[in-house]
């Protein structure tokens, strides 16, 4: 049930491009809605995986909100460059979950004071307003 839940959250996020083996082996990533920020984090996570031979992103093109993620296994590796793209995204919520608590946990504990807004000094006009 948890993965279908799983699959269900990235439906229509993560496409599988066309040219990729029947083993899964070598895949293209089209992910949707990420650049460079996701495409570097994601890529290093990836490279970490003794399982993967190489992994490589591209911009189709700069006005498309999306990046080509190209993942591609070691010859003698039984596990797919789907499995591998999962463990990735998994190890990548964990690090940002370490992150982020490490960083809350800085903010109470260090006795860091948060300042209010500061106010424009020009008023803000009402057509530009919400």
């Amino acid at each position: 049930m948890a993965d279908e839940l799983d699959a269900s959250a990235v439906r229509g996020k993560i496409t599988l491009l066309p040219g990729y083996d029947t083993e899964l082996s070598a895949v293209t990533f089209c992910i949707m809605d990420e650049d460079h920020t996701m495409g570097n984090a994601l890529r290093y996570m990836l490279m970490k995986d003794p399982r993967v031979e190489f992994c490589g992103y591209t911009l189709p093109h700069p006005s498309e909100n999306k990046i080509h993620m190209r993942v591609q296994m070691l010859e003698n590796s039984s596990t797919s460059a789907v499995t591998a793209m999962r463990d990735a995204l998994d190890n990548l919520d964990q690090l940002f979950a370490t992150i982020d608590a490490t960083y809350n946990t800085s903010l109470t504990t260090s006795g860091i004071e948060r300042e209010a807004a500061p106010v424009p000094r020009v008023p803000l006009r009402n057509e530009f307003s919400a």
